[in-house]
């Protein structure tokens, strides 16, 4: 398959209608994975996390000793192991590590705690398969960053050992949407706007929750302490406000951080790795700290 560029990314996305409805939503997001599944020489199986339903992936030569737990995005209410297959595959080869991806309860039929407590099943059967912390590294795009970070700022609160390493991929961090960027990126983001978070974050948030909660918005969470992270987000995206403010804090708390922003991306760019060469690159890069880490 040819390479494409960012510019033909875009009009992919322009060529249909917005959907309308979580149902529409939901099936578009998983076109992407429909049309470039998982390269042929990934071995892919199913597994049950209790009840939570998740998916093993291994490419060839990668050590299965070494894990990276993956939560996909999709604004806590959209996404799915077959949206983000081909990201989450591609970074285990990349990385050398099996992945686990997984299928967390979606809002608004499930709100918080759904995925939180998701996330924290997930740690807890890797942990009781035997994995050990330190061949983990965790990770995630949109939301899913967002719930990498809640997910290790958990185990810190309860003085457990957390993973070798986080991954964050263009994370929202702020459900209070305050972020400069959300209006000074406005118009080059063709996929993130403010009023379609506000309706995310209102579908995944209880009556009366307050957005500021660090379980949800982990932008305002304690961080110190915190493994080493990476965070990649595009230049062209409204929450590159969330990356940057992110990066500054866990700095600050003496957290080795590694900030990339890239030139003319958009959100979650690396979904698009069969045919984009800048979301394979990205890849290499995840994949290369996490093999430093774990």
């Amino acid at each position: 398959m040819a390479d494409v560029g960012i510019d033909a990314v875009r009009a992919l996305l322009s060529a249909k209608p917005r959907p309308v409805g979580w149902a529409e939503r939901r099936e578009r997001i998983d076109e992407v994975g429909s049309v470039w599944p998982a390269a042929g020489d990934v071995t892919l199986e199913s597994v049950h996390l209790g009840g939570l339903p998740g998916e093993w992936s291994i490419a060839p030569g990668s050590d299965p000793s070494r894990v990276l737990l993956f939560f996909h995005g999709g604004g806590y209410c959209s996404g799915s192991i077959v949206s983000h297959r081909r990201m989450v595959t591609e970074a285990g080869r990349a990385a050398g590590a099996r992945t686990l991806a997984v299928a967390y309860r979606l809002a608004p039929e499930h709100p918080f705690p759904a995925a939180y407590d998701d996330a924290l099943a997930a740690w807890r059967f890797l942990r009781e398969q035997g994995v050990a912390a330190n061949r983990i590294a965790v990770g995630g795009d949109s939301a899913g960053g967002g719930l990498t970070v809640a997910l290790i700022n958990c185990l810190r609160e309860a003085g457990e050992i957390g993973p070798a390493c986080a991954w964050l991929a263009s994370p929202w961090t702020d459900l209070t949407m305050t972020g400069e960027t959300l209006a000074t990126k406005d118009a080059v983001d063709p996929l993130i706007h403010k009023g379609y978070l506000e309706e995310l974050a209102n579908a995944y948030l209880p009556s009366g929750m307050d957005p500021r909660d660090p379980r949800v918005s982990p932008l305002y969470a304690e961080i110190k302490g915190f493994p080493p992270t990476l965070i990649q987000v595009g230049s062209n995206e409204t929450l590159l406000s969330d990356a940057t403010r992110l990066a500054a804090a866990a700095g600050a708390d003496d957290v080795s951080v590694m900030l990339e922003i890239w030139p003319r991306m958009i959100h979650a760019w690396p979904l698009w790795n069969a045919r984009l060469a800048d979301g394979r690159a990205a890849l290499a890069r995840a994949g290369a700290f996490i093999r430093e880490h774990i």
